[in-house]
């Protein structure tokens, strides 16, 4: 997915003067092919993601449209106060590139878990929040949204593979289904959506129908599509390389509530902060319950005892 940004930007930049690309001191044998192609629009602010935010904010506020790149977890918490009282204060077209979400920088340790991006990106009004699925939809979703007139933050993978069953198009505040079944729902965060799909595998086996949809963007976010797409299904699991907060798992709360439907709901997400554990992205993902293996088992447990 970081091969598909670069090279989707470089695209971007040869038809569009204004695109410029930052990052945070990080990127080497990635950004290369922007940074040499455009050297007069790449800047590389060292270890001071605030200042990059604030270069950033002046750059759109000069007619510039700035890509801001680092680690998830630094691009969104150490700069947090400058991205609202800049871009999103003033609604400028910063885009703000957070790379490697959860636990996909797992053997660096706690401070490198992308795990609170979403829901604190997410309480800024007038920030869109794009979560790609795979580097198709990464693709489209740069080329659908980098003109934009307001601030945009997003969240990518490292890899990227694509998603068996969907398509390469990206919709800005549309759910995305992928497979059908009445006995469960399976609400994944854009990348997750893997594991879901392989948890509706899992309960398959078991005789257990899953149907299985992504959410790929907040503000505009799916609650309509969310709301039809739960309408008729008894259950509900949301899966997130997040905290249980703020993301897929609250925004899926917040539809049934609001919309008075009956579906009952489990979360799947990190619920509380990960202290002295580290290890590979799909040992910590096990360890939290957020493996294709547990989301089967809460959906496992959940028909189980609706069946009682």
């Amino acid at each position: 997915m970081r091969a598909a940004f670069v090279e989707t930007l470089t695209e971007l930049a040869e038809r569009d003067p204004r695109v410029v690309l930052l990052t945070g001191d990080l990127g080497f044998n990635m950004l290369e092919p922007f940074a040499e192609r455009f050297p007069d629009r790449f800047y590389n602010v060292g270890v001071a993601e605030q200042n990059m935010v604030g270069l950033a904010t002046g750059l759109a506020e000069s007619g510039m449209i700035p890509f801001a790149y680092s680690i998830a977890t630094f691009a969104t918490m150490r700069p947090y106060e400058f991205i609202r009282n800049g871009p999103v204060l003033h609604q400028l077209p910063v885009r703000i590139v957070g790379v490697g979400g959860g636990f996909e920088y797992g053997n660096n340790g706690a401070t490198h878990y992308g795990l609170e991006d979403v829901g604190i990106l997410r309480m800024q009004r007038g920030l869109t929040v794009v979560v790609p699925t795979d580097a198709a939809h990464a693709r489209t979703a740069f080329e659908q949204t980098y003109a934009l007139p307001r601030p945009i933050y997003y969240r990518l993978s490292k890899g990227g593979a694509a998603i068996p069953g969907q398509d390469t198009d990206f919709e800005l505040g549309r759910l995305t289904r992928l497979r059908a079944g009445g006995d469960v729902a399976l609400v994944a965060l854009g990348a997750s959506v893997t594991d879901a799909l392989a948890a509706a595998d899992l309960l398959a086996a078991e005789g257990v129908e899953a149907s299985v949809a992504v959410v790929e963007s907040f503000n505009p976010s799916p609650h309509d599509d969310l709301a039809d797409f739960l309408a008729d299904v008894p259950l509900a699991v949301t899966v997130e390389p997040h905290f249980v907060d703020g993301g897929v798992g609250t925004l899926v709360a917040e539809v049934i509530a609001e919309r008075g439907l009956s579906t009952r709901l489990r979360r799947c997400g990190v619920e509380d902060l990960p202290r002295g554990i580290t290890g590979s992205q799909a040992f910590l993902q096990e360890h939290f319950g957020i493996s294709a293996t547990a989301v089967a088992g809460a959906a496992t447990s959940m028909v189980a005892s609706a069946r009682r």
